[in-house]
């Protein structure tokens, strides 16, 4: 455990509406406004994001494990299905945050052509207010898993 990091502690995160974890990693719909407010974080902009998470803490992307990779390459696409079914979304933005005392973890961002910074990176996608949909749980087309299954 690091002091200060976030997500050593993921109790919190297991309250999330998607919750899914593997072995050595979890993904957590770390968007949803309850448990951002649970974790003491501001709201998002966009419901569903979420961040997949080793379980031990690492403090660069390049000290996950084989098996760490592995699970998050599943997790993935768990939660591709679990984001399609609440979501629809029509596409994805994937990065990998580290630093700053923190877990590496992948955000997982699921885009909709109705964003009005649809076009902009992760920054933009996740914590600018203008960035918010007309209707933040709207499913969108469902084109980001066509072919996928």
């Amino acid at each position: 455990m690091s002091e200060g990091c976030v997500f050593c502690d993921q109790s919190w995160m297991r309250a999330a509406e998607i919750f899914i974890e593997a072995p050595h990693c979890i993904f957590a719909s770390t968007r949803d406004p309850g448990i951002r407010a649970q974790a003491g974080l501001a709201e998002g902009v966009l419901p569903g994001s979420g961040a997949i998470v080793p379980i031990a803490h690492r403090t660069s992307v390049f000290e996950l494990t084989p098996a760490e990779w592995a699970d998050t390459r599943d997790l993935l696409l768990q939660a591709q299905m679990a984001l399609h079914d609440l979501l629809a979304p029509d596409g994805y933005l994937l990065g990998w945050n580290q630093g700053a005392g923190l877990h590496p973890h992948m955000h997982v961002i699921p885009r909709f052509d109705d964003e009005p910074l649809s076009d902009r990176g992760l920054r933009s996608a996740i914590n600018v207010p203008e960035n918010r949909r007309p209707d933040p749980w709207a499913p969108g087309s469902g084109r980001a898993l066509r072919g996928a299954r």
